[in-house]
């Protein structure tokens, strides 16, 4: 059964169970959706319930934000996988998870490099400024982006600026900002709040210095509500760069419609990920999960993906060894539980009127072990007789990131719905 409470993707009853029809052979998924509404208390007390409600392994959290806090006081403690398509702060590299904190989306170590050689490159900047959200991901990916474009590219790195979300007003920390006149200011933050943030800026400036922002702006509704094409801004994110975008971007297309959007590839993977790992562990265990999550992830193995997804499961289920080359990447975790290698958009807005972004090129970063590395189960037990693969999903529907986090549900209950209606 998919039982998708409060599924963005999904017509009818929000906040209520809506029990999606299950395939009725050996194999089902039951996958449970929770808002974390961008926030750190409702995230964690979304993931408590699906804790509760005995999930091991749970796609998410979306923001590092909510997913440090959910990591530490829910998923760590009580044994259960987290693996986020979208948080990318450095923090979540260093939690001492005990190995149950794993990601899709790769770390803003590797953004924050993207974003100073784009700076640098593109846009001819030698000094900048940063204006960032405080918070783990708004502050981290700063570091690194002043890091980097002093260290590497000889820039200079005037002020480093944080504002908190919810304000009324940006005015302030805006020209903070710009006081030293940077060649490039780095805003980083989400769409809801840089609404008003990149209102503020237009209302009191000339609107034309160069901007740079990462994957938390890019929203093409944007330039709606702002009221100003935002023609002056670049922007960089992890894009859909794996072996098999291709299968998953008209698997998604073929089910909902549409394109699919910024982190959706990553949050099919992870669920894809949770999938295969708990059929090859036979059993609904955060500690099983996590031991084969290597296994069917990285090299060497049978290799499965998007368009032969449901042949994977059956195939994990039977104890032999596969390799799932996904939307997103390759999907080799390395030891901290980051990919090992990742792809990145450069883009641009696309004007007021628009519904997606322009991409202008896709760079591939790989890190020191693209294969990956790490832990893993010495054997692949597989899935004996018939049995319920039970699948948390913990995006947000609301707050800052709901924009995106629809989306990305849709693409989060596409593995369910796949192994549920192929009668396994």
């Amino acid at each position: 059964m998919l039982k998708a409470v409060g599924a963005a993707g999904m017509a009818g009853l929000a906040g209520c169970a809506d029990i999606i029809g299950g395939g009725g052979g050996g194999l089902e998924v039951d996958a449970q959706v929770e808002d974390t509404a961008t926030d750190p208390s409702t995230g964690t007390a979304a993931a408590e319930t699906l804790v509760n409600d005995g999930y091991p392994f749970v796609c998410g959290s979306a923001s590092s934000g909510v997913n440090v806090p959910v990591s530490e006081q829910q998923f760590i403690p009580n044994e259960v996988v987290g693996c986020s398509p979208s948080s990318t702060a450095l923090s979540v590299t260093n939690l001492e998870d005990n190995d149950y904190i794993f990601r899709t989306a790769p770390s803003d170590r590797l953004q924050g490099r993207v974003m100073a050689q784009v700076a640098a490159e593109r846009r001819d900047a030698s000094s900048a400024a940063t204006l960032y959200v405080n918070n783990d991901y708004g502050q981290q990916l700063s570091n690194r982006f002043s890091n980097v474009f002093e260290d590497t590219f000889d820039g200079t790195v005037q002020a480093q600026v944080a504002y908190n979300q919810g304000e009324s007003s940006y005015t302030s920390v805006i020209q903070d900002a710009l006081a030293d006149g940077p060649d490039i200011i780095n805003v980083i933050g989400y769409p809801e709040d840089g609404a008003q943030l990149f209102r503020d800026y237009y209302s009191q400036s000339s609107g034309d210095s160069e901007i740079i922002v990462p994957d938390g702006l890019r929203d093409a509704g944007l330039p709606g509500q702002v009221g100003n094409d935002m023609a002056n801004v670049i922007g960089t994110a992890p894009a859909a760069g794996g072996p098999q975008q291709e299968a998953f971007t008209s698997k998604y297309e073929d089910e909902y419609g549409e394109a699919p959007g910024v982190f959706t590839a990553q949050s099919y993977d992870a669920v894809a990920l949770g999938i295969l790992a708990n059929a090859a562990a036979g059993e609904n265990s955060g500690t099983a999960v996590r031991d084969q999550l290597r296994n069917i992830a990285n090299p060497d193995g049978t290799t499965v993906g998007p368009d032969n997804f449901v042949e994977g499961v059956e195939m994990a289920a039977d104890g032999e060894n596969i390799n799932y080359q996904g939307a997103s990447s390759a999907t080799n975790f390395d030891q901290n539980g980051d990919p090992a290698s990742a792809a990145y958009s450069i883009w641009e807005f696309q004007g007021q009127d628009a519904d997606t972004v322009s991409n202008i090129a896709v760079e591939n970063f790989e890190g020191q072990n693209p294969d990956g590395n790490g832990p893993s189960a010495d054997e692949i037990n597989g899935s004996d007789g018939e049995r319920t693969i039970r699948v948390g999903i913990l995006l947000p529907e609301t707050g800052n990131l709901a924009s995106v986090g629809g989306p990305m549900i849709n693409a989060a209950e596409l593995p369910a719905m796949e192994v549920n209606d192929a009668d396994i």
